[in-house]
């Protein structure tokens, strides 16, 4: 069986072979495991602090892509989900806010390296609830 048999096609300057670590969709993937794309962290690290509602959820929009290499995401970002509650017009920076968005700035530029998981080991199931939020992460050994 062949691609040309199934009618699929590759272009091949858009491709590349025998990559170490390809990036893919804002990860990067390895032997080791996923990692987020440092381009991307930079990014998050380069952010402006929110000036208005929409620019909040531009950020959070933008953080929630990677929100599996944070663990507690909804707790850290729940001061600044809470600023969006009803529909807001205008946007109430506060200091809670102000440190949960520093906060995640930080944690981004320390997110682990997620592991590929061994299917032999058993998967545990780690749930999280709380008034804020309510999370659930599979693990392994």
């Amino acid at each position: 069986m062949n691609l040309q048999e199934h009618q699929l096609y590759l272009k091949l300057k858009k491709c590349e072979f025998h990559q170490h670590s390809p990036q893919l969709l804002g990860y990067i993937l390895s032997e080791e495991g996923v990692q987020m794309d440092q381009g991307k962290v930079q990014a998050i690290q380069d952010w402006l602090t929110p000036g208005t509602v929409k620019e909040l959820q531009r950020f959070l929009g933008f953080s929630n892509f990677y929100r599996c290499f944070i663990q507690n995401y909804s707790k850290i970002t729940a001061p600044l989900t809470s600023l969006l509650q009803g529909k807001p017009k205008h946007l109430s920076w506060n200091p809670a806010a102000h440190k949960a968005f520093q906060q995640l700035k930080t944690i981004f530029s320390t997110a682990p390296l997620l592991h590929h998981p061994d299917p032999e080991l058993p998967f545990p199931v780690g749930v999280d609830d709380s008034t804020t939020g309510v999370g659930a992460v599979p693990s392994s050994r």
